[in-house]
């Protein structure tokens, strides 16, 4: 029997809702370069999840939350590379979204829930589309 361990990426996520809108991003100079995503990235080496979503939401776009609870995994293995993609949903929020990795963003934008844009982030969709359905868990 193989004893390696297989490597995969841990994705952290984040939801910034406001009367019935989510922000999101529009991607620049990375992979999915202008779709729209959520904020957020890796998470670290020995890094705990909720700081990581509060260091994904300060770095990114400058505000700050007072809390966050876990709304949803999804298992992605769409891609070449393997993924969890763990999403949190930010309380309390203070502040103004502001650009703050210009090379990696083009702009922060809210959208409406009935009105998202279609081309949206292909390692994100699934991720909202559940998190709308209120479900927890997605072995795409």
């Amino acid at each position: 029997m193989d004893n390696t361990y297989q490597t995969f990426h841990v994705g952290i996520n984040v939801f910034v809702v406001k009367n019935k809108q989510l922000l999101l991003g529009k991607r620049k100079n990375v992979y999915g370069t202008g779709t729209w995503s959520l904020l957020g990235g890796h998470l670290e080496v020995k890094e705990a999840m909720k700081d990581a979503a509060r260091r994904e939401l300060k770095e990114e776009t400058g505000l700050k939350a007072e809390s966050f609870d876990f709304v949803n995994i999804v298992n992605d293995r769409s891609r070449n590379e393997h993924y969890l993609q763990v999403g949190f949903v930010a309380h309390g929020i203070s502040g103004n979204p502001v650009v703050k990795e210009p090379e990696r963003c083009e702009e922060w934008r809210w959208f409406d829930f009935d009105e998202l844009p279609k081309d949206i982030f292909p390692a994100h969709s699934k991720q909202i589309e559940i998190f709308f359905k209120d479900l927890r868990f997605s072995d795409s």
